[in-house]
């Protein structure tokens, strides 16, 4: 017998939504089905935007066919709990640049001491909005692209930050290969990548090249301890910590 799903999704939320109300009718608090419908909606497929594998952060993902809460599963499950796009985002909310800028000691910003660059208003707009560095955002470029927005990896990452095709999809980016897209969803993927690591810059920058999971599966909470067991990580992410520093010094005044 063929089972309609959209039927069948209707039937559980009905059966869910009762259960919760008579539950919860003690606390007058009627708990909402929206999670469980689009729970239902990636596993009957009844929604359109629902993604046809579990999603890791380098996945090559159709950005046309993400809907925010698809996203949630692309990216954000890997970034944890420290930033839900349903309840804060970074870059609506001044709170997380506020908090950001104290763990760095730096404000939301250093354009006044930054050498400039092509793509400096890009930059400082960035820099404002999720409290990177501007000397911090221009090193990161520097290093993974050389400032070239068409660059592309031997991995597939592509433009000034070098973003994955999964990665730039969670972030709300389009088109890789434009520098206003790219720099904007890279500086907010290495400001994410701050706050889960206290504002340990080495430590950010090893989950940037590396990924946030393996940094935290060295068990290590500061950047001293993170080179005391630097050789843990790959040769390529010891390498581009101490480039992005290099780089970094050349950019600030």
């Amino acid at each position: 017998m063929q089972i309609d799903p959209r039927a069948s999704r209707q039937l559980l939320e009905l059966q869910l939504s009762n259960s919760l109300n008579e539950t919860n009718a003690s606390d007058g608090n009627s708990a909402s089905t929206v999670d469980f419908a689009s729970m239902m909606d990636g596993l009957l497929g009844t929604n359109s935007n629902t993604l046809n594998n579990t999603g890791t952060v380098g996945e090559d993902v159709n950005s046309a066919a993400i809907s925010k809460r698809s996203s949630d599963g692309l990216l954000w499950l890997q970034l944890g709990s420290m930033y839900n796009p349903d309840t804060s985002s970074v870059s609506s909310s001044n709170s997380n640049v506020v908090s950001l800028s104290s763990l760095l000691n730096t404000g939301t910003g250093d354009s006044s001491a930054s050498v400039p660059t092509d793509f400096e208003s890009l930059i400082a707009s960035a820099s404002a909005k999720y409290g990177v560095p501007e000397s911090l955002i221009k090193a990161v470029i520097d290093t993974e692209s050389g400032f070239n927005p068409n660059v592309v990896s031997s991995a597939g990452a592509k433009g000034l930050m070098q973003l994955m095709d999964g990665t730039a999809a969670g972030l709300g980016v389009s088109n890789a290969y434009d520098p206003a897209q790219n720099i904007d969803g890279g500086t907010k993927y290495l400001s994410l990548q701050l706050q889960r690591f206290g504002g340990e810059v080495k430590m950010a920058l090893a989950a940037y090249n590396a990924g946030p999971g393996r940094v935290s599966s060295l068990g290590v909470s500061s950047d001293a301890e993170l080179m005391s067991v630097l050789n843990r990580l790959p040769s390529e992410t010891q390498a581009y910590i101490s480039k992005v520093e290099k780089a970094q010094s050349k950019y600030t005044v």
